[in-house]
């Protein structure tokens, strides 16, 4: 049976399987997935439980692992036995192993099989279908980009957080691609206190191990001191901030001044300095709409940068925008930056 990290839950409430399949890409919620299912099986009786690493698909210890399968008795403990493969390849031993070992598998033997991301050729293998077919698979991928705020969200609740919708969109393009970070960051606004979260918390929570801020960035561009907007963003980058950190900090100024310069505009924006935006529009306003597009346009190619989406250096393409943003003067087409 083939199931979901989110789905185990219920499925161990239901009565533990004899054997279960944890793959995929995503080491948070597969770890999470593993965890869970020792729980269940040592609230189980299942008091035993030995490792077995399978280093390189032709070889491995598996007469060991058919020992320990095999060693049990009538006064033995009940156990598990785990099978990592990290590579997601076992080999034709291997293979043949592991279905054998599946009929060995029962109500004092409960086999945890925990690989890799299986391709689609692997998933139709005889031992991932034999796994499949006499127990629990879990498949821990990474949420699709469109389903990720509401996994987000879902995880937020789960740490006592409330996100609004700038915070939930401010920490999916600040986390996407590593849930870790993104757990990471929730449990730092619990532990906080934050139990409602906007973008200013996410921010604050951010950078709170920093001597540099991402607030002090946005400040220094609005006000068009180039050269102190280019030394804080060196400085982010060397406490090692998250790019897309940053550039969503930027990115809100920019929205700000755009709406600000477009009459009507009646998008809602975060902004930590909006007492300087008149200031700032003023001194831009001159260059006209072509430059704030041609900004924005820079940004999104920073954005696919730093997501590995395109080749280059994010934090170079980056300071390009921040010293043109800050100066007013075109300094060089961050798509340079990929080059």
């Amino acid at each position: 049976m083939r199931t979901t990290p989110e789905k185990l839950s219920a499925a161990l409430k239901r009565g533990l399987a004899p054997v279960y399949l944890l793959s995929g890409a995503e080491p948070l919620t597969q770890g999470e997935a593993g965890d869970a299912i020792r729980a269940a099986a040592r609230a189980a009786g299942f008091t035993e439980r030995e490792v077995f690493f399978i280093e390189r698909a032709n070889g491995g210890p598996w007469d060991d692992i058919f020992a320990s399968c095999q060693a049990m008795s009538l006064f033995a403990a009940r156990r598990v036995v785990e099978i990592r493969i990290p590579a997601s390849k076992p080999g034709t031993e291997g293979a043949r192993a592991l279905q054998e070992l599946v009929r060995v598998a029962g109500p004092d033997l409960i086999l945890l099989v925990t690989t890799g991301e299986l391709d689609w050729t692997t998933r139709k293998t005889s031992w991932v279908q034999a796994l499949d077919n006499a127990g629990v698979w879990v498949d821990a991928a990474v949420p699709a980009l469109a389903q990720y705020p509401a996994w987000l969200q879902q995880r937020a609740a789960g740490e006592g957080v409330e996100l609004d919708e700038e915070a939930l969109a401010l920490l999916a393009q600040q986390t996407e691609g590593n849930l870790l970070a993104a757990v990471q960051e929730l449990r730092k606004l619990a532990l906080n206190g934050v139990r409602r979260a906007g973008a200013a918390e996410v921010l604050a929570a951010g950078a709170q191990s920093s001597r540099f801020d991402v607030a002090q960035l946005g400040e220094a561009v609005l006000r068009g001191d180039a050269p102190r907007a280019l030394r804080v963003l060196a400085g982010l980058r060397a406490e090692g901030v998250e790019t897309p950190l940053v550039l969503w900090s930027v990115w809100q100024e920019l929205r700000m001044l755009w709406i600000t310069l477009v009459p009507g505009a009646p998008v809602p924006v975060f902004s930590r300095h909006k007492e300087l935006v008149p200031q700032a529009a003023s001194r831009l306003r001159p260059l006209g709409r072509a430059f704030f597009a041609r900004l924005d346009l820079q940004m999104a190619q920073v954005d696919l940068i730093a997501k590995g989406r395109r080749h280059g250096n994010a934090w170079d393409a980056l300071a390009m925008v921040v010293a043109e943003f800050a100066s007013g003067r075109p300094v060089l087409d961050a798509g340079a930056a990929a080059a």
